[in-house]
């Protein structure tokens, strides 16, 4: 297993994926920090964990909006859905507390 951290926001995370997965776990992790400036806003700056659920929430309206697409218009359903699988398993990942971090 291969250990990642990303910064989303100004915070660390340790994020353990498998073996040549670590590229992938960078962009995707670089998507959620595009997105914490305009959650943080929205969410008054609250907590981290309700500005990443807004940043949840801009992601899904991203995914339901490709996934309603006529078709030849992007991905496959197939890929999307791969998609939101590792998403989820990213959200879970970052849920638990690292213990380096």
């Amino acid at each position: 297993m291969a250990e990642v951290t990303l910064t989303i926001g100004d915070r660390r995370h340790n994020v353990t994926c498998r073996d040549g997965e670590e590229a992938q776990l960078r962009r995707l992790g670089d998507m959620l920090d595009q997105r914490w400036p305009s959650a943080n806003r929205a969410s008054g700056g609250l907590n981290a964990e309700r500005t990443m659920l807004l940043v949840a929430l801009m992601l899904a309206d991203s995914l339901d909006a490709a996934e309603n697409r006529p078709s030849g218009d992007g991905p496959s359903p197939a890929f999307l859905n791969r998609l939101a699988d590792r998403l989820e398993g990213i959200a879970d990942a970052l849920e638990k507390p690292a213990a380096s971090a």
